[in-house]
């Protein structure tokens, strides 16, 4: 009989029914990541923290107003121009974050903020998030999430723009069209942040 399972590469729409596995992923893609680990600076419970901050922000937030694509161990969660005004935390929302990011919440509050003023005015597809499980790594699922998106913004004739504090990633968005269009150091000590541009390119009729 034919396999009728969806390759782990091929992306698909994420549901709310996706949170606990996309959260596991997201977590241990993001261990290493230098503004997660900023946020959660105690090993011992960085990886159960990250899990529940990822679901948190994809159940109350991603999944109800951006385009989020999953693969077997990787995510994406892209904001439309049309969905920026919404696709924003709530209050309920900012009370869990809160709560999850502890005496951590004033900093994450700072950079978001610092963060937001650098976001571009012309109209875009913002890359929240993307990341994939180091178990996968080579597997091509990250790359696979990010060329549909790209594909979606493409054939919008749209730019896109995401914001890395992992300068080692910066090469894999680079081979993709971005390019590093400013830098901001984070408030309070934080780390260093690289907002990406990447004009649209033609679509092939």
């Amino acid at each position: 009989m034919p396999n009728t399972q969806p390759n782990s590469r091929t992306p698909r729409t994420a549901v709310a029914e996706d949170a606990d596995s996309i959260s596991r992923s997201l977590a241990r893609a993001f261990d290493d990541d230098p503004m997660m680990r900023w946020f959660f600076p105690d090993e011992a419970v960085r990886e159960a923290s990250l899990s529940e901050y990822f679901a948190t922000l994809f159940t109350r937030q991603y999944v109800r107003n951006a385009v989020c694509e999953r693969t077997e161990s990787a995510a994406s969660f892209w904001v439309p121009p049309e969905a920026q005004a919404k696709a924003v935390p709530d209050a309920e929302t900012i009370a869990e974050l809160q709560r999850i990011l502890g005496d951590r919440a004033e900093l994450f509050r700072d950079a978001v903020t610092a963060a937001g003023a650098h976001t571009p005015r012309e109209p875009h597809w913002y890359l929240a998030l993307i990341g994939a499980d180091p178990a996968a790594q080579g597997t091509g699922q990250g790359a696979a999430l990010l060329r549909s998106g790209l594909a979606k913004a493409d054939a919008a004739g749209l730019p896109a723009y995401l914001e890395s504090s992992k300068k080692e990633n910066l090469p894999f968005y680079e081979h993709f069209g971005f390019a590093v269009r400013q830098e901001v150091r984070l408030p309070g000590g934080g780390p260093m942040l690289w907002a990406m541009w990447r004009d649209p390119r033609p679509t092939t009729p």
